[in-house]
C-alpha cells in the first residue's frame, strides 16, 4: 500500500479509454483512501461501451494510498460491469487488492444478509392480523384452563404453593397500595362533588352532592379507580416478575422440578388480589364519599350531620353488593391478564418490558368491557 506524501493529497481519479483490440483500461491516480473522495461508480459505467472487446484492465501505478474502501469500489464496479457481460482481470490491481477481492470472492454471501423490503398486500396483513387473534385467543383458552385446574386442586388440598408468599402477597395487594388507593379516590370525590354541584346549584339542591357522590363511588367509581390503580401497579408488577423468571429460566426449572408453575406462581397472585379488591374497593368509596364532604361543607355550607344522612339514604346495601362484585371481578381479570403475559413473555429484557405493557392494556381494556357488561346485567336486573 504506497504512501508518496507528494501525491497523497491528489484526489482519487480513474480515466478510462477503449481500446478495440485489447479492450477497456482503467488508470487510476491520486488518493483513494476512505478519508478522500471516489468517483462514481455508476457514471464510470455509463461510460462503457454496449459490446467492449476484451476484459477490462487496470492501470494503478499512479495510486498514492487505498484502503479497504478502494476494494469495496472496485468489487461495485465489476460486479456492475458482469452484468454487462464485460469481464475484468485484477492483474493490474496491486496485489494486497486482489488478494482481498480473490478472499471476498471466496466466502459467498450469507444468505438472508441483504435486508429487501417488501410490502406486504392488505390482504397478507389482514391474514396475518387474523392468525395472530387465534393464537392470542389458543392461548388466553389455554391459561384460563390450567388456572382452573389448579383452582380446582385448591379446593380439594392438592394445590402445591407457600402460604408465606400468599401472605406476602397479600400485604403487597392490600396495605401496600393504600397510599396511592387514598389520594385517588380522594381526588375523584372531590371532582364528582364540584361538577355535580355546579350544576345542582342551578336548581337550590346542592344538599344532593351526597346522593350522587354516594352512589357514583359505591356503584362505579369506588371499584373502577382502584382496579385500574391495581392493573397500573400490581399488574405490571405481576407481569414483570414472572416475565423476569422466564428470561432467567426458572419456570423451566419449576417445570423440570415436577412443580406446576401455575400453582406455585400464579395461584398465590390471583387470590391475593381477588381477596384484597373488595377491601381496597371499600376503602376507595369511603374515602371518595369524605372527598365529596369535603367540597360539600367547604364551598356550600352543607353540615357533616346533613351530608352523612343524605348518603345514608341514598347508599343502600344493594348499592354496595354491585360495587363488591365488581371489584371482585376486577381483581380476577387483573390477576389474569398480568400472570399470563408473565408467563407467556419471551426471554428478553425488551420482551419483559412489552409484557408488562400489555399487561396493563389488557387489564383496563378487560376493567372497562367487565363494567359495562355487568352494568347491563344490573340494569336489566333492576339491581
Amino acid at each position: 500500500m504506497p504512501t508518496d506524501p507528494e501525491i497523497s493529497s491528489q484526489a482519487a481519479a480513474a480515466e478510462l479509454k477503449i481500446d478495440d483490440l485489447q479492450g477497456p483500461l482503467i488508470r487510476f491516480s491520486g488518493n483513494w483512501e476512505s478519508s478522500g473522495r471516489l468517483p462514481a461508480v455508476d457514471a464510470l459505467v455509463r461510460q462503457f461501451p454496449d459490446r467492449a472487446a476484451g476484459e477490462l484492465r487496470f492501470d494503478s501505478s499512479a495510486i498514492a494510498a487505498w484502503d479497504s474502501l478502494f476494494v469495496t469500489w472496485i468489487l461495485r464496479l465489476t460486479e456492475a460491469l458482469q452484468t454487462r457481460g464485460i469481464g475484468v482481470a485484477y492483474d493490474g490491481l496491486p496485489e494486497g487488492v486482489q488478494g482481498l477481492i480473490a478472499l471476498a470472492r471466496a466466502v459467498p454471501e450469507r444468505k438472508g444478509a441483504r435486508r429487501i423490503s417488501e410490502t406486504e398486500g392488505w390482504l397478507t396483513r389482514i391474514g396475518r392480523r387474523v392468525q395472530g387473534l387465534l393464537d392470542d385467543t389458543r392461548r388466553l383458552l389455554a391459561f384460563l384452563g390450567e388456572v382452573s385446574l389448579a383452582f380446582a386442586r385448591m379446593l380439594t388440598g392438592r394445590a402445591r404453593f407457600r402460604r408465606s408468599d400468599l401472605a406476602l402477597f397479600i400485604q403487597q395487594t392490600g396495605v401496600d397500595a393504600l397510599p396511592i388507593v387514598s389520594l385517588i379516590s380522594v381526588l375523584v370525590g372531590l371532582i364528582l362533588a364540584f361538577i355535580g354541584a355546579l350544576q345542582l346549584a342551578l336548581f337550590g339542591a346542592q344538599v344532593y352532592i351526597a346522593n350522587l357522590v354516594g352512589i357514583a363511588m359505591v356503584r362505579e367509581m369506588g371499584a373502577m379507580m382502584a382496579a385500574i390503580i391495581m392493573a397500573g401497579r400490581t399488574g405490571a408488577a405481576f407481569s414483570a416478575q414472572l416475565g423476569t423468571m422466564q428470561v432467567n429460566e426458572e419456570i423451566d426449572a419449576f417445570k423440570t422440578l415436577g412443580i406446576d408453575p401455575v400453582e406455585f406462581l400464579v395461584l398465590p397472585r390471583l387470590l391475593a388480589l381477588t381477596l384484597m379488591m373488595p377491601l381496597l374497593c371499600i376503602y376507595a368509596d369511603l374515602l371518595g364519599i369524605v372527598g365529596g364532604m369535603l367540597v360539600g361543607i367547604g364551598l356550600f355550607d352543607i353540615s357533616p350531620t346533613q351530608y352523612i344522612e343524605q348518603t345514608v339514604s341514598a347508599v343502600t346495601l344493594t348499592d354496595i353488593g354491585v360495587g363488591m362484585v365488581k371489584s371482585v371481578v376486577f381483581g380476577l381479570l387483573i390477576a389474569l391478564a398480568g400472570c399470563m403475559k408473565g408467563i407467556q413473555c419471551g426471554r428478553s429484557a425488551s420482551a419483559v418490558g412489552e409484557a408488562a405493557t400489555s399487561a396493563v392494556v389488557a387489564a383496563i381494556v378487560a376493567i372497562v368491557v367487565s363494567d359495562a357488561i355487568m352494568t347491563l346485567i344490573a340494569n336489566a336486573l333492576g339491581v
